[in-house]
């Protein structure tokens, strides 16, 4: 009797197609059949890429009698996204799988929303659609017809529980009968993706030539810190030009904040796959004006947009202003990244930020036109300006003196203080220069003179060295040169203190 060919490497730990000898049933598998075996109950699976939707539906197929006849769509592919167009004018489709539903255009998803309502309320025993999709792919076909939400299955796959991983390490090792002992640290690294678990087994199986199962039982005694570094390089080949284009963003402004970077430190850092942005705002309001600008004008959407490699890795749901990571090495990848030196390594002046402001622009409502054109051309170059105008939803029901009270001496980096000749007669602009008058002594507040105005009018900010704003000049081209000098004392004051830091203290903790 002719002895059974031993499992090789590539059927085992496998990363692409269905898994032989590791497929492991995700925790939501027995609601995938029971929704399949259901006449008329279309099915939606969401979650991140990676976590074995599709891996799951084809196996419960097959599992079911019906793997063979059912059909497999794409909305990557051009020829099947026409397929899918015409999906809702077609009888007894049979089974179809709606693959990246979230890459279809909105006026398909709407289609395909009515075509499930239809569907499930004949009880249509002949057709099924199974749509997949990324995170909150069920909410934008409710969003398309609300009454959907009793019609259909939605099914969210998050990460995987730590024993599944195991289980998926421990069917490969017992295939090729091997011991692999770093296995907490890969269930640890790949944080419930099946996908990131079989590339990290295959990465250690090829590091040790290991190309099938073994004659004799052996044990791997291999550092995960050398793999891992090992797999990062060799995923820089395909993902580091990406990563520098998009926290580039569409112009790199290194003495700005770096909104598109710490948009993908935050990615690479959060729980799940998918980032509310909103909430990462919230949450770090020292970027609320800088990050808030690239969303609120459509630049964040135009990058991913724009950029064919970015969008294969990244999806941008503008509508919702959430940013989900398309490819698991890519996640791998962000997640390894040394964010210090790869800001350096792009030139950012400098990534961690000691004030919430950059400049507090302090005005009387007289020069609004000035104070607006100086906060456009600021934030323009993604620096965070307290200007009382794009503060006023805030400032609501607020008591305003208590609101305004500590960002002028202490929340922002430097004061930028328009001596027109209302400047002394307002009551908030007394109160806004009672309170900075104490940093002129430190060098943070930087008087703007309009040329009619006499001398004496605010005689203590001659002590300081200011700019002259003509009166009677072309207000547009003084705006920017101002706002090039202010940049450039900015960068120049931030290179000052980050040599004074890197000489007294080892660097801060965040982005290591």
């Amino acid at each position: 009797m002719s002895e059974l060919p031993r499992p090789r490497l590539e059927d085992v730990f496998k990363t692409s197609g269905l898994p032989t000898f590791t497929f492991v049933q995700p925790i939501r598998y027995p609601d995938i059949l029971l929704s399949l075996r259901t006449p008329g109950r279309c099915l939606v699976i969401e979650g991140p890429s990676g976590i074995g939707k599709t891996t799951a539906i084809e196996n419960a197929l097959n599992e079911l009698g019906i793997g063979q006849a059912s059909i497999k769509l794409s909305a990557w592919r051009k020829d099947d996204v026409e397929y899918i167009q015409i999906l809702p004018e077609t009888r007894n489709v049979g089974t179809v799988i709606v693959d990246d539903f979230h890459k279809l255009d909105l006026a398909i998803q709407e289609a395909l929303a009515d075509y499930l309502k239809v569907l499930a309320d004949g009880e249509d025993k002949e057709s099924k659609i199974i749509i997949v999709g990324i995170n909150r792919a069920g909410d934008n076909l409710i969003r398309f017809a609300a009454d959907l939400v009793n019609r259909i299955d939605i099914l969210r796959f998050e990460t995987e529980p730590d024993e599944k991983i195991e289980d998926v390490i421990n069917k490969g090792s017992q295939a090729l009968r091997i011991d692999i002992p770093v296995k907490n640290e890969i269930i640890v690294d790949v944080r419930g993706s099946f996908y990131l678990t079989q590339m990290l087994c295959r990465e250690i199986c090829l590091n040790f030539q290991i190309f099938q199962a073994q004659e004799e039982p052996r044990t791997i005694e291999v550092s995960y810190e050398a793999i891992r570094s090992h797999v990062w390089d060799r995923l820089g080949r395909t993902f580091s030009k990406r990563c520098e284009r998009f926290c580039s963003g569409t112009k790199i402004r290194k003495e700005g904040r770096a909104p598109y970077l710490h948009i993908l430190n935050w990615l690479a850092n959060a729980e799940s796959w998918t980032l509310d942005l909103r909430d990462a705002i919230r949450n770090n309001p020292d970027l609320r004006g800088s990050v808030g600008q690239v969303l609120d004008k459509g630049f964040l959407g135009a990058l991913i947009n724009g950029d064919n490699e970015i969008r294969q890795v990244l999806h941008f749901a503008e509508e919702a202003d959430l940013l989900t990571i398309e490819d698991p090495q890519f996640l791998f990848f962000i997640r390894n990244v040394p964010w210090r030196e790869f800001a350096r390594k792009l030139g950012f002046v400098s990534v961690a930020f000691e004030r919430r402001y950059d400049f507090a622009l302090s005005f009387a409502g007289t020069n609004r036109e000035v104070a607006e054109l100086l906060f456009a051309g600021l934030a323009e170059r993604e620096l965070e300006v307290f200007y009382d105008k794009n503060e006023q939803h805030r400032m609501l029901a607020q008591d305003v003196e208590e609101y305004l009270r500590p960002i002028y001496p202490s929340e922002a980096q430097f004061v930028v203080v328009l001596l027109g000749k209302d400047y002394p007669k307002r009551i908030w602009t007394k109160i806004e220069s009672d309170a900075f008058q104490a940093r002129f002594s430190e060098g943070a507040v930087i008087p703007i003179w309009f040329s009619d105005v006499d001398v004496s009018t605010f005689d203590i900010s001659r002590k300081a060295c200011g700019i002259t704003w003509n009166v009677d000049g072309d207000p547009v081209p003084q705006s920017q040169v101002i706002c090039n000098l202010l940049v450039q004392k900015l960068a120049e004051s931030r290179n000052q203190a980050k040599a004074l830091k890197s000489f007294l203290q080892p660097p801060l903790p965040g982005m290591n």
